[in-house]
C-alpha cells in the first residue's frame, strides 16, 4: 500500500500481486453489474485486520483513521457480535462507545457513543451495501446518525456518504467517498450540505469536498465550505463577500493540527467471546503475519459457527435478541439505556454499568494488562487501535 501526495492530497492506493488478482478476476467472473455483495465471502488477502463494529468509530476520530487500512475491507460482523470502548480526554473528562451487530441480512450496524460531561450523545446504525461497479467496488452506506448537543439542546441528523474501493481489475486500487452527506439541525434552522467528489477518469483531484450552510427556513446561502476532507477545510462566509466584494476562504479544519484521542479497550481476558477483538484474534494475527491461509481457516470457523447458531435458534423458533439496542416504531435501532441523567456522574455510572458490566455481574477492569500471547502476537496489546497493514 501506498500513499500518494501529489496535488497535496492524501491518495491511498494499493497494487496487487498476481495471485491476488487472479482471484479476484475468478470471483468477478461470477458477479453481475450492480449485483449485491453483502453475501459473497471476500478472500482474507482484502480483509483488513477489525471488524465493521470496529471501524464505525472511525466516524468519530480523525480523516487519517480512513486511511489507515488503505482499500481493505473490514470483517463481517456476526450477529450478536459488539465492540466497545472507552475514551480519556485531556481535560480529565471522558466518553463511551458501543456498537452491536443486531441483523445479520441485511447488515445492520448500532452505535451509540456519549460523553457525560461535555454532554454530547451520537446514536445510530449503519446498514452498508456493496456494489460491484465493473471496476470498482462501492459500500453504500444508508441508515440514520443523530448528534445530540446537550448544552444548547440541539439535534443533528446526519446521513453518511458512500465509499468506493477504484482500480480492482485495472490500475491501482484507491479508495474514494462520493455522493452527498447532509447534515441538519432544526432547533437552529441550519442545514449542510456537502458533496464528495470522485475524482474523473481524465480530470479532477482526489478527496474534494463542495458544500453549502443555509438556512432551513429560508432556503439562504450562509456559508461555502471547500477544500480536502484529509487535509484542508476551508470555509467562506457569502454574507460578507457580497458586503466586501472580495473575500478568501479562511481554514475550518486542518488535519495537521488536529489531536487525535485513542480509544481504549481492554484486554482479551476481560472481553466476552463475542467482543470483536477477541472472537477475531486468530484471524487478525494471521493476517498482520501475512498467512492468507490460516487466516482463512479461522475465518471459516467463524462463519461456520454463525451458521450453526441461526440453525439452532430456527429449531427452537427463537427469535434474536440484541443486547444493547432494540427497533423501535420509526424502523431504526436505538439504545436500550433511556432517560440518560444530565448529571455527569450519574451519567457516567449509568453508562459505564450498561456497557461494561460481562454476564458474571463485573465491570470490564481496563487496567488489566494484556496477557493474552495470541492478542501479544498479534499487536493490540497497546489497547488503542490496531496496527498498521
Amino acid at each position: 500500500m501506498s500513499t500518494n501526495a501529489k496535488n497535496d492530497c492524501a491518495v491511498v492506493e494499493e497494487e496487487l500481486d498476481e495471485e491476488p488478482r487472479s482471484i479476484i478476476l475468478s470471483m468477478i467472473g461470477q458477479l453481475r453489474k450492480d449485483m449485491d455483495l453483502s453475501r459473497i465471502t471476500f478472500p482474507t488477502f482484502v480483509l483488513e485486520p477489525r471488524s465493521f463494529t470496529e471501524r464505525v468509530t472511525d466516524f468519530m476520530s480523525h480523516p487519517d483513521f480512513l486511511i489507515q487500512y488503505g482499500v481493505k475491507k473490514p470483517y463481517n460482523p456476526i450477529l450478536g457480535e459488539f465492540f466497545r470502548s472507552r475514551y480519556a480526554f485531556d481535560d480529565d473528562t471522558s466518553a463511551f462507545f458501543v456498537a452491536e451487530q443486531v441483523s445479520h441480512h441485511p447488515p445492520i450496524t448500532a452505535m451509540f457513543y456519549h460523553s457525560p460531561e461535555h454532554h454530547i450523545a451520537i446514536e445510530g446504525d449503519l446498514r452498508p451495501k456493496s456494489r460491484f461497479f465493473g471496476n470498482s467496488v462501492g459500500m453504500l452506506l444508508e441508515g440514520y446518525a443523530k448528534v445530540h448537543f446537550g448544552k444548547w439542546n440541539e439535534n443533528y441528523q446526519v446521513t453518511y456518504p458512500n465509499m468506493y474501493a477504484r482500480g480492482i481489475l485495472f490500475g491501482k486500487m484507491v479508495l474514494e467517498l462520493g455522493e452527498t452527506s447532509t447534515v441538519t439541525c432544526v432547533e437552529s434552522d441550519l442545514a449542510f450540505d456537502v458533496e464528495f467528489k470522485t475524482k474523473g477518469l481524465i480530470w479532477g483531484t482526489y478527496n474534494q469536498i463542495a458544500g453549502k450552510i443555509r438556512r432551513i427556513s429560508t432556503k439562504e446561502i450562509l456559508y461555502e465550505i471547500s477544500g480536502n476532507w484529509q487535509t484542508q477545510i476551508f470555509i467562506l462566509d457569502v454574507r460578507e463577500k457580497r458586503r466586501l466584494g472580495n473575500l478568501e476562504p479562511t481554514v475550518l479544519f486542518d488535519s495537521a493540527k488536529e489531536h487525535v484521542v485513542p480509544q481504549l479497550v481492554a484486554c482479551a481476558a476481560e472481553q466476552e467471546p463475542n467482543e470483536s477483538r477477541n472472537l477475531w484474534k486468530y484471524v487478525t494475527k494471521a493476517i498482520v503475519e501475512n498467512n492468507l491461509d490460516n487466516a482463512t481457516t479461522y475465518k471459516s470457523a467463524i462463519e461456520e459457527q454463525q451458521r450453526e447458531d441461526a440453525k439452532r435458534r430456527d429449531a427452537a423458533k427463537e427469535r434474536f435478541v440484541p443486547r444493547f439496542f432494540q427497533l423501535e416504531t420509526d424502523g431504526n435501532y436505538h439504545p436500550k439505556l433511556k432517560n440518560i441523567s444530565e448529571d455527569p456522574v450519574k451519567a457516567k455510572e449509568d453508562i459505564v454499568n450498561w456497557v461494561f458490566t460481562r454476564p458474571d455481574g463485573q465491570i470490564q477492569n481496563f487496567d488489566k494488562a494484556e496477557d493474552d500471547p495470541i492478542v501479544l502476537a498479534a499487536g493490540l496489546a497497546a489497547t488503542k487501535s490496531l496496527p498498521r497493514h
